[in-house]
């Protein structure tokens, strides 16, 4: 075959002509994969579809993108966006009103090429201060028939109008969006089930009276939300209150029933039984060696009882099994933690160890405080640091309602608990009226 310089230069030309298209292809899929792999990183939601909306501005060359996420009531709950930096326009527009232009996607469940906005009939306009956009390519955002949302961009940055390749890449990255925003709300519908069981599981405090009473329960903020972590209080045949704040070990599936099976054995030996909390507490790590593995759980048992006579002083009692130790706040502010020398391990480790019985006085008005380590324990503190604020913020509302300052004690971590939280207060009748 005869060479031919000039088929030479114009094959060269031909590969030099579409080497730049190659290089748009690798761009385009680097932003591809930085959307999808977002999905899979261990990042919050709203982080991982903000990443998305980028990867989709830039793999498009769009001036501007967002995502629109759906309630399961189909409301919109939040948008993300992308090229509209001013925070105060964002907040002033408000979220989309859930009709319009944007809206039919998600009516049709279809993908959505507009080449001028406002002259499409379902446009409803801009709000004040808001971009005016001319190009419009939106996709929904579903998985299994189920819509979650819809990411959109506006405007390619060269004035074209958007094609079926752009189309396309779209509807990849939205594929990639859809599943992280499923993956967020099965994870919101686990921990409000995880969440309803162990509430269930707790009881409804009785009358107390003239004994005040108020208890709280938080689970861990992050999954598995299921723990061990209990409250109780009854009255005693004898007239006696008896209480118990404690927490199994393990924060998984089976710490939660393991709470109900101690939680029932304690109450049926308390109302059996009555007498000092020490031998109670014996009598439960004997019941708890009919388990071929026994469960093990720290604890706080007491015993609150009021001397003769109306004048009669109250004592609390109480045997400690390994747990942190009850905070006694006075009315006047004075703190307290009963923690003597003498306490058990847990329960369920060695039925033969020795159980002790303590009694502290219970002034007129004076908290007493019982919780779990969830309140006062904290990945980046010492546990004493947690303790010490506890302290501080009771001492302050000492005289507070119980019920706010249960409140006030579990807000005072931001809602954010790295184990579950229970918490038992009590509060004696103050020398005035009855507070009740």
């Amino acid at each position: 075959m005869a060479h031919n310089p000039r088929h030479q230069s114009e094959q060269g030309d031909g590969v030099a002509a579409r080497q730049p298209q190659r290089a748009l292809d690798r761009h385009q899929l680097r932003h591809l994969l930085d959307g999808v792999v977002a999905v899979s990183a261990n990042l919050d939601s709203r982080t991982v579809l903000h990443r998305i909306v980028e990867a989709a501005t830039d793999l498009l060359a769009a001036r501007y993108g967002a995502l629109g996420v759906l309630s399961e009531s189909g409301k919109i709950i939040d948008l993300i966006t992308v090229g509209i930096d001013d925070p105060h326009l964002c907040a002033a527009m408000g979220l989309p009103q859930g009709h319009g232009l944007l809206h039919t996607m998600v009516d049709d469940r279809e993908p959505l090429r507009v080449a001028d906005v406002t002259a499409h009939p379902r446009s409803a306009g801009f709000p004040a201060g808001h971009p005016v956009m001319r190009t419009l390519l939106g996709v929904p955002l579903m998985v299994r028939g189920t819509v979650y949302g819809d990411l959109y961009v506006a405007d390619k940055k060269d004035g074209t109008p958007f094609d079926g390749d752009d189309e396309d890449l779209l509807t990849a990255l939205a594929s990639a969006a859809g599943v992280s925003l499923e993956n967020a709300r099965l994870y919101e519908q686990l921990k409000r089930a995880a969440e309803h069981f162990q509430r269930r599981m707790l009881p409804v405090l009785p009358d107390l009276a003239p004994l005040e009473a108020a208890a709280r329960y938080e689970p861990a903020s992050e999954l598995p939300r299921l723990g061990g972590d209990w409250y109780d209080a009854l009255i005693l045949p004898d007239g006696a209150t008896c209480v118990v704040v404690g927490d199994v070990t393990g924060h998984n599936v089976e710490a939660a029933p393991l709470m109900g099976q101690i939680r029932n054995m304690l109450r049926a030996i308390a109302h059996d039984r009555c007498g000092p909390p020490g031998p109670l507490v014996s009598r439960l790590d004997r019941a708890l060696t009919m388990f071929d593995d026994p469960p093990t759980a720290t604890l706080v048992l007491g015993r609150i009882e009021r001397g003769p006579g109306e004048s009669g002083q109250y004592t609390f009692g109480w045997s400690n099994a390994g747990h942190l130790p009850p905070l006694l706040v006075g009315a006047d502010g004075g703190t307290r933690y009963l923690a003597p020398a003498r306490h058990g391990i847990p329960v369920g480790i060695e039925a033969s160890v020795p159980r002790f019985s303590h009694e502290h006085p219970l002034p007129p008005g004076s908290t007493l405080l019982l919780f779990t380590d969830g309140l006062v324990e904290r990945r980046d503190q010492h546990i004493d640091t947690g303790l010490d604020d506890l302290a501080e913020q009771a001492a302050r509302l000492a005289t507070a309602p119980l019920e706010d300052l249960c409140d006030a004690l579990i807000g005072r971590s931001g809602q954010v608990f790295d184990d579950d939280v229970a918490l038992l207060a009590l509060r004696t009748p103050s020398d005035g009226p009855a507070r009740r």
